[in-house]
């Protein structure tokens, strides 16, 4: 099944709350996640950069921290969101008003954008996502070992219904392989790149990897 891309949120076995991105592409598949100003962004690899010039919504932050929030997403509504919640906005808010504002990106698939949040602590993350029919904002309740996502084709509402049991990592760069193919992710096709953010004492770890 292709469902582009996918934000997801979990809580590890040892209870501890991770954010997670991942780039599924069948049109722009030459992309990596890289650390850039201490966010992590998507970007062209190197020799595709003119890949810009086809689809100026390729490139853009995936991964933010805001306060005890990790932010992550599909397009520059990262940095607007994540700004918002730094601030002191509710997680719900700053999700509806930038997903409202910004609205579903205007390419040739009207690719929807979609959202994750997770605190660092206590259990519990949401997931958004603005379609051309659509605006949905949702708060979850985070178990341990349980997964959540949202994603811009086909898993693209917040339920419960989509996500999995049997989540766990290690670290950082362990909630990045089990997006890119642990659990159901396994399943998705077109893996391209993935980050990930996990609770790790009193910040995030964060880390990227190629598929």
């Amino acid at each position: 099944m292709y469902l582009g891309r996918i934000v997801a949120i979990g809580r590890t076995a040892d209870g501890r709350n991770a954010a997670m991105y991942r780039v599924s592409s069948r049109s722009f598949p030459n992309r990596e996640a890289v650390m850039k100003g201490g966010f992590m962004a998507v970007m062209p690899r190197a020799g595709f950069e003119g890949d810009l010039q086809k689809n100026p919504y390729i490139t853009y932050n995936c991964l933010r921290l805001a306060g005890e929030f990790a932010v992550v997403s599909n397009g520059s509504q990262t940095d607007p969101v994540a700004e918002k919640i730094a601030m002191g906005v509710p997680v719900r808010d700053a999700m509806a008003t930038v997903l409202t504002a910004m609205d579903y990106e205007k390419d040739a698939l009207d690719t929807p954008r979609i959202v994750a949040a997770c605190h660092r602590t206590e259990a519990y993350g949401y997931l958004g996502i603005v379609r051309k029919d659509a605006v949905l904002v949702r708060r979850f309740e985070l178990a341990p070992g349980k997964i959540y996502h949202i994603s811009t084709y086909e898993h693209n509402f917040p339920c419960d219904g989509f996500g999995g049991d049997g989540f766990d990592a290690a670290d950082a760069a362990a909630a990045v392989q089990y997006v890119i193919n642990g659990g159901d992710f396994a399943t998705f096709e077109n893996p391209v790149t993935a980050a990930a953010a996990l609770a790790d004492g009193d910040t995030f770890a964060i880390a990227s990897a190629n598929a």
